[in-house]
């Protein structure tokens, strides 16, 4: 089965084409991404209708790229896959409707598909595919949660943020220290400069035996030391802020995360999503994991952000799993707001 995916959620274009044959590891034939980081920067942030239009210009000849560079022909595709939701409403309905569009002209079934849960099943597309049940971390953009999954489409909600999310406290620090956007690889690099020891910045609800999040606090106590130093902060400071910020990010994440394999009985962890691609996260992530005596899956690395082979997959492992209901009617919606523990395998509507 060749599955053509489409990712428009946000500020990303992705589209990709994957195979999945019975008895082989899922196949990533070609992919292509266009990012708008560039474009939003000037104003600090995403402009959705910005986003929509430029997710316009960039989708059919990313489709031609992806169909040219994997060498296959539009009639070759079974599947034609999209993000659903959540994300913005005006970008999800762009890629929804070429991908309905596309499915149609075509005679083949679209299957429309949770982005989280596409971050959640991208590492089936890496080196090491895991094994189920395990402990997904999903930290991508406004979303970080940390489920139990037990297989394709049984998620369990083990916690969640009840604020900013890791990727926003990432990206609204780095804005506080002057890195524009997007803030979050912007801090890290400057991290990599710094003392994370020289600021003694909180780590929200560390010790509380829940399994949720919450970094405004953290937000908030950057936003303090900038003010406190003032505009003439020398550079050295400013990096070791951004070393003493991102240290109580991935704290905060490593922890939560070693807890919820403890309370899963599991011994694997997925993590997912953009702040997954974090070198010290990654680090801290795998030291964790082996005095624990357990592993922990990446997607590789270029498929940590937004693409469309994470939902090329996702819909790919539904159809096999049979807990999907792919339409063929050319009706379909979009969810901006989608909660990922609604999914169930009983299936969803496309």
């Amino acid at each position: 089965m060749i599955i053509l995916g489409f990712e428009s959620s946000c500020d990303e274009t992705g589209v990709a084409l994957v195979e999945l044959r019975d008895g082989a590891r899922p196949r990533l034939l070609a992919e292509a991404l266009h990012s708008q980081a560039a474009m939003h920067a000037d104003y600090g942030g995403v402009v959705p209708e910005l986003a929509s239009r430029d997710h316009i210009r960039r989708v059919l000849p990313l489709t031609r790229q992806v169909l040219a560079r994997a060498g296959i022909a539009l009639a070759q595709v079974d599947l034609v896959a999209y993000t659903r939701g959540p994300g913005l409403a005006g970008a999800l309905l762009v890629g929804a409707g070429v991908a309905v569009a596309l499915a149609a002209a075509l005679d083949r079934p679209a299957l429309g598909v949770h982005h989280l849960e596409g971050h959640l099943l991208s590492p089936f597309l890496g080196a090491e595919v895991p094994q189920f049940p395990f402990v997904a971390l999903l930290v991508s953009g406004g979303h970080t949660q940390l489920m139990d999954v037990r297989a394709v489409g049984d998620y369990r909600l083990l916690g969640e943020t009840i604020d900013d999310a890791a990727g926003e406290a990432f990206d609204k620090s780095a804005k506080l220290l002057g890195l524009g956007y997007p803030g979050g690889p912007a801090l890290a690099r400057l991290a990599a400069f710094g003392d994370p020891e020289a600021y003694a910045l909180p780590r929200p609800l560390l010790h509380q035996p829940n399994l949720d999040f919450s970094f405004a606090g953290l937000k908030t106590a950057v936003m303090t030391q900038v003010r406190k130093r003032g505009t003439n902060v020398c550079e050295q400071s400013r990096a070791d802020l951004a070393a003493s910020t991102q240290a109580a990010i991935v704290d905060v994440l490593v922890a939560k995360s070693v807890k919820a394999l403890e309370a899963s009985g599991t011994r694997r962890l997925v993590v997912a999503g953009g702040v997954g691609a974090n070198r010290l996260l990654r680090e801290r992530l795998d030291a964790a994991a082996a005095r624990c005596g357990a592993t922990v899956h990446y997607p590789p690395l270029e498929l940590c952000t937004d693409n469309g082979a994470m939902i090329a997959i996702a819909a790919a492992l539904r159809v096999r799993q049979g807990i999907a209901k792919p339409q063929r009617d050319g009706a379909f919606d979009v969810r901006p707001r989608w909660p990922l523990a609604e999914l169930s395998s009983a299936g969803d509507r496309a």
